[in-house]
């Protein structure tokens, strides 16, 4: 079985969410390159039409340039585990595949195989989640991580000491990877479904609130994840630009939240919010 393999030309901020649109498409393996990015596809599922139509999509964001080569069958996993290296964060998580050996050095070890998922803590809006999360007491808390993909955030969580983390994340594949790590980590505190925010229990509260989404999704959901908070509860939010910052602020202030703490890399921003 022959693979197809896309060279995408495009600025470093845009490989994620590249990464899903093509995931949706039938590509199974990706790797960052220091181009852009590299997808792959079993030959007679390449449909380069559909291809085009994710790129026109983001046209008017960024410039993205492509070429197409024909693959010999490969070791797929090999190519990857080539690629991922472990990352650290503020000195006390260190997040690596289950082929790297733990390091005794760091407080959480998080073990993630991300497949198609985002999250393996490489994005500077994943590793800014772990930093915030590092800043808060989850011990014996009751936790939702909101688009949950690979369930990192979700991992740290229960490692913390949370008593019980319920993630969603709206791809089936996302659901079942995050189980997976959830698994991989021995966080059984962990539960997972597909779906949305209007899935959620009304009626339930929680202490902290994770959501490592996108702006328009958070401009919309903030009022909803502020009802669902406790009392002095935490929200915690990312993936979005420095530039749209206020504007989530904003948000959050009319739902009764505060500001409490800011973190900025490479443009991308994240913020902590109390009730």
């Amino acid at each position: 079985m022959n693979y197809t393999e896309v060279q995408l030309t495009v600025l470093p901020d845009f490989t994620d969410i590249l990464t899903a649109e093509l995931g949706e498409l039938g590509f199974e393996s990706f790797v960052e390159t220091d181009e852009g990015l590299n997808a792959y596809i079993v030959e007679s599922d390449f449909d380069e039409p559909a291809l085009q139509e994710v790129i026109a999509k983001y046209a008017d964001q960024t410039a993205i340039a492509y070429e197409v080569n024909s693959l010999e069958k490969k070791n797929w996993n090999a190519e990857w585990e080539k690629e991922y290296e472990p990352i650290e964060v503020a000195d006390q998580v260190r997040v690596r595949a289950s082929f790297h050996e733990s390091d005794a050095r760091f407080r959480y070890d998080i073990v993630i195989n991300p497949k198609m998922s985002f999250g393996t803590g490489h994005h500077e809006t994943t590793a800014m989640m772990l930093e915030h999360q590092l800043g808060l007491d989850f011990a014996g808390k009751t936790v939702l991580d909101v688009g949950s993909g690979t369930g990192i955030l979700a991992v740290l969580a229960a490692k913390m000491g949370a008593d019980a983390v319920l993630a969603f994340d709206i791809e089936e594949w996302a659901v079942e990877n995050a189980r997976e790590n959830a698994e991989l980590n021995e966080c059984p505190q962990v539960t997972v479904f597909q779906g949305t925010i209007a899935d959620v229990d009304p009626t339930n509260r929680y202490d902290i609130i994770l959501a490592n989404i996108n702006r328009n999704v958070l401009l919309a959901e903030i009022p909803l994840y502020t009802s669902l908070l406790i009392e002095n509860g935490h929200l915690l939010v990312s993936g979005f630009y420095e530039a749209d910052a206020p504007d989530i602020a904003q948000k959050a202030t009319e739902s009764g939240l505060t500001t409490s703490n800011t973190l900025v890399r490479n443009q991308w921003t994240s913020l902590v919010f109390d009730k």
